[in-house]
């Protein structure tokens, strides 16, 4: 419960009336808002919370801390000048005035299993407050310290950091009496660099200590033991390997060193003995993996700190409550086991989940790894040595995600060890994919990272029986809304890889079971990042790929696409070896290229794959008609060219009059009939693209390539996507500046644009270089679900827009170039219509400096 009272002592001036004086709890997000809450209008590096404030309301809040009142509400309003540093200070006094005993908790790894250890062992001396979930920083902690109790005597705080200064503060604001230390151990690298300035960091707690404190220190780890030289508080070592701890080099403790020993790890739980002050107890926790042990122990000795017996605390330990996420065994489908550790990810984690796997008997051991982030520039390493430990561990490894590819040993020691790898785009690939396989006795380790949503795919391992909100994390229906997954720059591309699976099905259906599929990559698959969508076509019916050139079929061939792949264009002679190396197939049509092609495969003791292009009316690449059957004659002739497809391309098939594109399918099928007498007809005949698949259905032959359809995208106006195709592609920016302008007021170079009345102007960081037409320009974007015009000229890296008639808009707010936003929506095809080009340039042209969020 949070008091009026105590919010305006911490700083808080009362704007308006007062119409609660107690709040039920704080809320930190307006999609997570509940009724009776107070809304913290909290500056974020990337969003505004002011911005959300009626959106909070709406959903019950009744009262909001801020420092920009919202005008016309009847909600009590407490304005201040740092929201933050307030609920800081409201935090610390609250804590000051119920003074429990604070027992901090740190480290890279188990924090949050320690901490619930630590509070339920502690029970046994009388009422604990254990901060909520993983609510363990600047800002976690003060929200969380809503629901402290005058009658709780033990506090005990999970305290994470993942950039330097942050433990100093928390130490400051919550002091400690004991404090303990898990492990250190490669998290948060991006900010903190290494390991040597986490154990810095994460020190400063124990640092903190008074003289008549505790420190609850692993006594395994060497960067946790340097901590005790920092601190004057007393020493109290824990250890898992006792036999490799030399207690005469450890610092002095008034306590005997607290060690455990024959540990044995079952779903049920985990046994071991626990040694202390020559007694053995028998023990056992609840949490699965001998490293959980380590969350007992330090919690045996935080009891001991506090004067609990330790056989009474040993008997607390079955009492601890398992945690969703958290290497948690749940009953999966077709009598498997799945391990749900879906609540994060990093390289310790990782590896004790994978140690955790072997330990336990199972008819196969499979593992689904979604990515590890926060590692910076370690982060390839990390993946690839932990890909090689899962390959020693599980008898299959399903990646999920371009970052998690990395697991894949780019050097495997064996073909049986990258046999084991099997690599699926999105989480939806991953359970089609994994579903039909599973069967009684197979054992499923299932961990990510947050942003990667792992918990979405134990869902779907589950059984109907499972209540699922009950036993996974992230189960709010606000979850729905939220985007843990951030781009690294405020405009981006948001690709829907679930529409593109979509499509390639709906293409399947209508093309039938017996023609294969060639899907089109060019040009990073039409902007929308080639990889993701190769992945994603090939589980979803695509049985062939294509592209422009060289280079991107390298990319795809080096980040471990195996299909079949066509260079639909020109490949010069000096890329023909590269091909080759690279089991690339080629389009063809020069008899040089041909006698080149014929001499690399010599040399380098290979076969090429090609399909002859023939030209029937495009007039762009391809041999002439009368060319053909002899072409094919001298290919028969020339050793390793093995010669597997014949193609055309249609000029007009997009267009509603058909006269043309009916002339050259009889040209392309004359060819084909010359040939066939000839005996020299290829196994692939392919002349349909989008527009002639939507078209044309006597031109599908043995296969088919869909391009831009693929990306719910339509080929021409004339020629439009069926219904139940869905885009793929939103185009996001966000508003990073605001200014009111008088009549008269000139925008952007050359000053071609002036205010025809007094005017808001907000600055959007998207400009040409981003592939956002400077002329013929864009012509609005949406702003608050509403148009807002383009305003000057479109600059390389901004552009300004005109929100005067546009309330509620705000330094962060989402504004939206193609996709959907409230109730209007900017398509390809209108962004064309705009620039006097066609959907294809408009996607294509947006440059690589634009993330990609699949």
């Amino acid at each position: 419960m949070i008091e009026l009272d105590e919010l305006l002592q911490a700083g808080g001036t009362l704007c308006g009336p007062v119409f609660e004086h107690t709040f039920a709890d704080w809320c930190y997000d307006s999609r997570l808002a509940e009724p009776g809450q107070c809304f913290v209008a909290l500056r974020t590096e990337r969003r505004d919370g002011h911005a959300f404030i009626r959106d909070a309301l709406a959903r019950g809040c009744t009262g909001v801390l801020c420092s920009q009142p919202e005008a016309g509400v009847a909600v009590t309003m407490i304005q201040v000048a740092d929201v933050r540093a307030t609920l800081q200070r409201w935090a610390s006094s609250r804590l000051q005035r119920y003074a429990p005993h604070v027992i901090g908790v740190t480290g890279s790894v188990g924090k949050t299993s320690t901490k619930r250890a630590i509070a339920t062992v502690l029970g046994a001396l009388g009422p604990v407050f254990s901060s909520r979930r993983s609510f363990n920083s600047l800002l976690g902690l003060p929200l969380t310290l809503a629901h402290l109790l005058p009658e709780q005597r033990w506090a005990v705080l999970e305290m994470g950091v993942d950039r330097f200064g942050e433990m100093e503060r928390l130490a400051s604001l919550f002091p400690p009496h004991i404090a303990a230390v898990t492990n250190v151990a490669p998290t948060h690298l991006h900010y903190l660099r290494d390991e040597a300035h986490i154990a810095q960091e994460k020190c400063k707690l124990v640092a903190a200590l008074p003289p008549d404190g505790y420190a609850v220190l692993n006594a395994d780890d060497p960067l946790v033991r340097a901590m005790a030289e920092q601190t004057a508080a007393s020493i109290f070592w824990y250890s898992c390997a006792p036999e490799l701890v030399d207690e005469c080099k450890l610092p002095r403790s008034p306590f005997p060193i607290l060690s455990a020993t024959n540990i044995t790890v079952t779903l049920d739980g985990t046994c071991f003995d626990l040694h202390y002050d020559a007694a053995v107890y028998p023990a056992t926790v609840p949490f699965v993996g001998e490293h959980t042990v380590y969350a007992a122990l330090a919690a045996i000795a935080v009891a001991l700190c506090c004067g609990l017996p330790c056989a009474q605390a040993v008997a607390r330990l079955p009492l601890i409550e398992r945690q969703a996420g958290r290497l948690n065994p749940l009953p999966g489908l077709h009598g498997s086991t799945i391990i749900d550790d879906s609540y994060n990810a990093s390289p310790r984690s990782v590896e004790a989940a994978l140690r955790t796997l072997a330990a336990l008997p199972a008819r196969r051991r499979i593992a689904v790894l979604g990515p590890m982030l926060e590692l910076g520039e370690q982060s390839t390493h990390w993946h690839q040595a932990l890909g090689v430990t899962a390959a020693s561990v599980c008898d299959l490894v399903l990646t999920v995600g371009d970052l998690a590819a990395q697991f894949v040993p780019p050097h495997p020691n064996s073909v049986q060890s990258l046999s084991r790898f099997n690599i699926q785009a999105t989480n939806a690939d991953a359970l089609a994919f994994l579903r039909p396989q599973l069967g009684p006795g197979d054992l499923v380790l299932v961990k990510g990272s947050a942003a990667a949503r792992m918990e979405q795919i134990v869902a779907g391992l589950l059984p109907p029986t499972v209540n699922v909100p009950a036993v996974l994390v992230r189960q709010e229906a606000a979850w729905e809304k939220v985007r843990v997954a951030e781009a690294d720059r405020p405009t981006w591309l948001e690709i829907d890889l679930g529409a593109i699976a979509h499509n390639a099905e709906q293409l399947r259906h209508i093309v039938g079971a017996e023609r294969k599929i060639m899907a089109v990559l060019k040009a990073d698959a039409y902007g929308h990042g080639a990889l993701p969508v190769a992945r994603t076509v090939l589980q979803h019916g695509a049985t062939h790929l294509a592209v422009a050139t060289l280079g991107e079929a390298m990319a795809l061939r080096n980040a471990g696409i195996g299909a079949p792949l066509l260079i639909l264009g020109y490949t010069p002679p000096w890329q023909v070896r590269d091909a080759l190396r690279y089991n690339v197939e080629l389009a063809l049509w020069d008899a040089h290229v041909a006698r080149e092609i014929s001499i690399a495969t010599e040399e380098l003791q290979r076969t090429s794959r090609v399909h002859v292009k023939v030209d029937t009316g495009m007039a762009r690449l391809g041999l002439a008609l009368d060319e053909a059957p002899a072409f094919l004659h001298f290919l028969h002739d020339l050793p390793g060219i093995d010669v597997v497809g014949i193609f055309t391309h249609l000029a007009t098939a997009d267009s509603a009059d058909p006269h043309f594109a009916q002339i050259q399918l009889r040209r392309f099928d004359a060819v084909l009939q010359d040939i066939t007498a000839a005996g020299l007809r290829p196994p692939l005949v392919h002349a349909a693209n989008s527009a002639t698949i939507l078209r044309y259905p006597q031109a599908y032959y043995d296969l088919v390539r869909p391009g831009i359809c693929l990306y719910g995208l339509s080929p021409s106006n004339e020629t439009p996507c069926p219904a139940g195709f869905r885009p793929a592609l939103q185009f996001k920016t966000e508003i990073a500046q605001i200014k009111t302008l008088p009549a008269g007021a000139p925008v952007s170079y050359g000053a071609t644009w002036q205010a025809p009345r007094p005017s808001t102007i907000a600055t959007i960081p998207i400009g040409y270089a981003d592939g956002f037409r400077r002329s013929p320009a864009w012509q609005a974007v949406l702003v608050n679900g509403r148009r807002a015009p383009i305003t000057g000229r479109v600059c390389m890296d901004y552009t300004m827009i005109d929100i005067t008639n546009i309330p509620g808009v705000r330094v962060g707010t989402e504004v939206v170039l193609i996709g959907p936003q409230g109730t209007d929506c900017i398509t390809a095809e209108e962004v064309a219509g705009w620039l006097g080009t066609i959907n294809y340039e408009v996607v294509a042209a947006i440059l690589p400096r634009v993330p990609r969020l699949v």
